[in-house]
């Protein structure tokens, strides 16, 4: 990767075993973790700005070169990532980064290529790799946003059904054009705009339906995983459920009919709309509920400890599901989770990666914590943007 955060260029060769980054606070530790996350679609582990990626003048590691950087997706990239990625098919080479159209203060857009050609859109990315991870900030996901939440129900979809990546990516695209024509924003007069707004909440109703779908179904199957093994038990199953608007309607009747609703919810909403911006109604105001599968409690009146121990499970149930329908499993970015457990589930997480066969990308600030991996894991050390193997 290059011009990457801290990072002026760094090359870092792993294989397959599960990856540990330590160091000192502020290293980059998370930043490497970000970069593989970008090779997935989305926003990434941040959900950052493209233009807030990119390494700024002296910032530490501005001298720290661990290797020459690859070749930037195409000409006009600030930043790069790339990698090269075994899946069932073959090593495939992807490289994606930030481009701008008309120079710095141009349009700022995101640029991926799969094996050295470019591909119209980031959401191809998601039938070549998965990941999903947990970083400090996730412990408030019960508290936190719904947005936040159906971010991380979708993150675990994206792996089992790829092109669920495609849908949300349309359907927001078509949630802010609609936005822009309720608000005055076309130039085509009443008539015209009219038949556009029915374009467009024609496609909303049929992908946004889909979306909904795919978190039910998704949140079904993972709640089904068959998780009795011992080291499985050290992490409460966690129960997933979608709720909206358009999950009342999909649980009343057909996928047809749930899209005639919500096509005319649209429709009846457009001056309301057309006041707040968005739309009243659609997935994207769709909560998820996690419940501890052992008490039945509510996550979000767990405990602190509880939450993490249901996040894990969650992501845990999505590997094994992967590795049995797909036969490939997620990669799992772990930021600083490991410092944040007690010993015995810290070793249950382990024993988990390990049978499973994830790679995983576990940081940390205590090496000491990592030792129950022995050799089944790879080691680096991080500091000022320089990544030594240990």
């Amino acid at each position: 990767m290059s011009e990457f955060r801290n990072y002026g260029s760094l090359r870092l060769e792993t294989d397959e075993r599960p990856v540990v980054l330590t160091g000192p606070n502020g290293a980059g530790k998370t930043n490497l973790l970000e970069a593989v996350s970008l090779l997935t679609p989305g926003k990434g582990l941040r959900s950052a700005k493209l233009s807030e990626i990119l390494r700024r003048p002296g910032e530490r590691g501005e001298r720290a070169v661990s290797a020459p950087a690859q070749s930037v997706p195409e000409a006009g990239t600030t930043w790069a990532v790339a990698g090269r990625i075994a899946t069932t098919d073959g090593v495939v080479e992807v490289g994606t980064g930030l481009a701008m159209d008309g120079g710095t203060k141009g349009r700022e857009r995101r640029v991926v290529r799969v094996d050295g050609t470019p591909v119209r859109s980031q959401m191809d990315l998601a039938s070549i790799l998965s990941a999903v991870w947990l970083t400090p900030r996730m412990d408030l996901i019960f508290s936190d946003s719904t947005a936040a939440r159906r971010r991380f129900l979708d993150r675990l979809v994206f792996s089992l059904d790829p092109p669920h990546a495609r849908r949300v990516g349309k359907y927001e695209h078509t949630l802010r054009e609609r936005t822009r024509v309720l608000r005055g924003g076309a130039v085509r007069g009443p008539k015209a705009d009219g038949h556009w707004l029915n374009v467009l909440e024609d496609s909303m109703a049929t992908t946004g339906v889909a979306i909904a779908a795919a978190r039910r179904e998704v949140a079904g199957r993972l709640n089904r995983v068959d998780a009795t093994s011992q080291r499985a038990r050290a992490f409460p199953s966690a129960e997933m459920t979608s709720t909206g608007v358009v999950e009342e309607w999909l649980d009343a009747g057909p996928a047809l009919d749930a899209e005639e609703k919500l096509r005319a919810a649209l429709r009846a909403s457009r001056s309301r709309d057309a006041e707040t911006g968005g739309a009243a109604v659609g997935p994207h105001r769709s909560d998820v509920k996690i419940t501890h599968g052992r008490s039945g409690l509510a996550a979000e009146h767990c405990s602190t400890g509880e939450q993490k121990a249901l996040l894990i499970s969650a992501i845990l149930s999505l590997a094994r599901l992967q590795a049995a329908e797909r036969g490939s499993v997620p990669i799992l970015l772990l930021d600083e989770i490991a410092a944040r457990l007690d010993e015995e589930r810290r070793c249950a997480l382990f024993g988990n990666i390990a049978a499973i066969g994830a790679q995983a990308w576990l940081t940390g600030t205590d090496e000491s914590v990592f030792a129950p991996l022995g050799a089944t894991a790879q080691y680096f050390h991080v500091e000022d943007a320089t990544v030594t193997p240990w």
